[in-house]
């Protein structure tokens, strides 16, 4: 989905579309059942995942009150009833395992936001995580390591697009991505 199909707000998070599309190609949704995002900003992630397989019931956990609202919104636009909205600061009890986990947001709770995904996650579950900072990259590997999660790969995505400069045109850059993706042991996937 294209970017500018979502309702945007000042200072509200949005995983943009070239980074949001290798997320959900590495969450591996067609067969799952259960999606959690968390730190979910506008939604983008848990909309498009809930547009492309509505067998999928999706939990979008976000604590910012104005992402809240424009998730909100944004789930009335594109009509996304298996879209569950979940107020509070992950990582958040909640009763459920999930086949898979996104993390786009840590709010400087990483290590704890990945063993609450893995403690969710089914076997053969597979983690997601975002990052624009080269620390919490750092920390997650690190983190994964301590884990014993040796099934990963992870993306530094650049992406840039052209834009009109007066008479002419560049390439205007977005900032670097991070993209770590691993799978729960315990599956013969």
């Amino acid at each position: 989905m294209k970017d500018d199909l979502f309702l945007r707000g000042a200072r509200v998070p949005m995983t943009k579309e070239v980074v949001r599309t290798q997320a959900l190609d590495r969450l591996q949704l067609q067969t799952a059942k259960r999606f959690i995002d968390i730190g979910a900003g506008t939604g983008s992630v848990s909309l498009e995942a809930a547009l492309r397989y509505p067998q999928l019931h999706v939990a979008a956990i976000e604590r910012n009150p104005d992402a809240l609202a424009l998730m909100a919104e944004n789930c009335e636009l594109f009509a996304c009833p298996n879209v569950e909205i979940i107020s509070g600061y992950a990582p958040i009890e909640l009763d459920v395992m999930a086949d898979a986990v996104f993390i786009g947001g840590s709010g400087g709770q990483l290590t704890e936001l990945i063993d609450w995904s893995l403690a969710h996650l089914v076997p053969g579950g597979r983690l997601v995580m975002t990052f624009i900072l080269h620390e919490n990259l750092t920390c997650a590997l690190t983190h994964l390591e301590q884990c014993a999660i040796r099934d990963f790969d992870c993306l530094q995505l650049q992406v840039s697009t052209l834009a009109k400069l007066g008479n002419g045109h560049y390439f205007k850059p977005n900032n670097p991505t991070f993209l770590i993706s691993c799978l729960k042991e315990g599956s013969d996937v």
